[in-house]
C-alpha cells in the first residue's frame, strides 16, 4: 500500500481534538490554557497550550486504537526508507542511549568513534558497556576531524573480535560524513550491527546531491535530531531501524525504559509536520 504523505496523523488528531471541544479530567493541568498564568499566555501565546494534550487519553484513546502515533511513525519510516521508526520527545540523547542498550550490555564491548557526543558517554555510564575507542582522522589542512575510516573499524574489530557492534557519528559537528557503506560492510561481515549518530543529518535523505545517509548506506540503527537540520521543535528526535540484527521490539522497549511517560504532543506534531513537508517538498527545498 502506497503511503499518503499528504497526511499528518498527529496534526489531524489535534485538529479534531479542538474541533470537538474536548477537555479531559487529566493532565496537563493548564486545561487548554484556561488555568495558565495570563502573563505567561501573553508571552507564549495560547497556541502552545492548545497543542499541549496527553498523547494517550487525549490525542488518542488510552488503548491507542486510533493508531495516531503509529501511523505518523510509519509515514516517517516510509519517507526515509527505514523499516521501523520511533519518535522521541527527549532528543537524540535518549535515542542514542536506547540504540546502545539494544546492541550491547554490561561488560560487553562496543566500538565507538572517539568524536562521540556526550549522550554516548552517558550511555556508557548508565549501561556498563565497555568502549573501544576508534580515533577520528585529523585534517591538518582544514583543521577539522573526519570520522574514523572503515579500515580503522576493521582493525578495531580484529583487535576486539568480541565487540558487539559499532557506533559512528556522521555527520560530525564539523559537517564531515563517514564512509558509511564501507563501515556497515565491516560490521555485517561479522554479523554485528552499525549504529549511526546522524543527529546533524536530518536533511540527507531528501536530495540526491547530498551525501548518502545511514539507512540507504546499510546501517542498522540511525538516530536523527529533527530540531537541528530539520524544522522540528527542540527535543524532537527520531530513530530508525533496518535489517534483522536488532529486533524492533527490543529497541522499542529500551526506548520505553529511558523515555518519559508524558511525551509532548507539540514535539510529536513538529516531527509529523516536518516529515510531510520534506516528503512533499524536500528535494525542492534542499535544492
Amino acid at each position: 500500500m502506497t503511503a499518503d504523505h499528504y497526511r499528518a496523523p498527529v496534526l489531524e488528531a489535534l485538529e479534531e481534538y479542538h474541533r470537538s471541544g474536548r477537555l479531559g479530567f487529566t493532565p496537563p493541568g493548564h486545561k487548554q490554557a484556561r488555568g495558565a498564568d495570563p502573563a505567561v499566555r501573553e508571552i507564549l501565546g495560547d497556541a502552545v497550550f492548545l497543542g499541549d494534550v496527553l498523547a494517550t487519553g487525549g490525542l488518542d484513546d488510552r488503548l491507542t486504537r486510533g493508531r495516531v502515533l503509529q501511523s505518523a511513525q510509519e509515514l516517517m519510516a516510509d519517507a526515509v526508507h527505514a523499516e521501523h521508526t520511533f519518535f522521541s520527545t527527549c532528543g537524540s540523547s535518549l535515542s542514542v542511549k536506547a540504540a546502545m542498550l539494544s546492541v550491547a550490555g554490561p561488560h560487553e564491548k562496543l566500538l565507538i568513534g572517539r568524536d562521540a557526543h556526550k549522550s554516548v558517554v552517558s550511555g556508557l555510564i548508565l549501561s556498563g558497556i565497555v568502549p573501544v575507542w576508534v580515533e577520528p582522522r585529523w585534517d591538518a589542512e582544514r583543521h577539522v576531524a573526519h570520522p574514523p575510516s572503515a579500515a580503522e573499524f576493521e582493525a578495531a574489530f580484529e583487535a576486539h573480535p568480541d565487540a558487539r557492534g559499532a557506533l559512528v557519528t556522521s555527520p560530525t559537528p564539523y559537517g564531515a560524513t563517514a564512509a558509511l557503506r564501507d563501515i556497515a560492510e565491516v560490521c555485517h561481515r561479522r554479523g554485528r550491527p552499525l549504529i549511526v549518530d546522524e543527529a546533524w543529518g536530518a536533511h540527507l535523505p531528501f536530495h540526491p546531491g547530498l551525501p548518502s545517509w545511514a539507512m540507504d548506506a546499510g546501517a542498522d540503527i540511525c538516530v536523527t535530531s529533527i530540531h537541528k537540520m530539520g524544522s522540528g521543535l527542540e527535543q524532537g528526535s527520531v530513530f530508525h531501524l533496518r535489517g534483522d540484527l536488532v529486533p524492533p521490539a527490543l529497541l522499542g522497549t529500551r526506548a520505553d525504559l529511558l523515555g518519559t511517560t508524558s511525551p509532548s504532543v507539540l514535539i510529536y506534531a513538529g516531527l509529523d509536520g516536518w516529515r510531510r513537508q520534506m516528503a512533499l517538498r524536500g528535494e525542492e527545498l534542499m535544492g
